[in-house]
């Protein structure tokens, strides 16, 4: 019998800035406990930088904009989705050192094992990153 994988978690938060935290907290609790001291601190900054992407870029500004988050297992890895309602492809920047934004991409792609962008099948856009793990002794 095949080994039943675990069923992702899921949250959709509004698209406004004060759901970062409340993200940030959803994702680190719903680690395991053996793997919440491995991993929480770097997964809650792959969240805070990837929603905030989320938010500032692919929202549309409706009151009703939502983003979406998905957290699963996989092959030795956290996957971190995030995912919005917008069209764009985010790509790293490469801001001068007085400059007050643009770093998030660059956190995440030394933080993540892997990451990617994808289009969405109806309409949006995903942010993926991966974090490996090592269970066990």
């Amino acid at each position: 019998m095949p080994e039943i994988p675990l069923v992702p978690a899921h949250w959709r938060f509004p698209a406004r800035p004060a759901s970062v935290r409340r993200a940030r907290h959803a994702v680190a609790e719903s680690l395991p406990d053996v793997l919440r001291a491995q991993l929480g601190d770097d997964l809650r900054l792959l969240t805070s930088e990837l929603l905030t992407n989320a938010i500032r870029h692919g929202a549309c500004g409706e009151d009703g904009d939502l983003v979406e988050l998905v957290l699963w297992p996989a092959d030795g890895h956290y996957w971190l989705a995030v995912s919005d309602p917008g069209t764009g492809k985010p790509i790293p920047a490469h801001p001068g050192p007085d400059s007050e934004n643009g770093r998030g991409l660059l956190l995440v792609e030394s933080l993540a094992t892997a990451w990617t962008v994808r289009p969405r099948p109806t309409r949006g856009t995903s942010v993926i990153a991966g974090l490996s793990f090592h269970q066990g002794g």
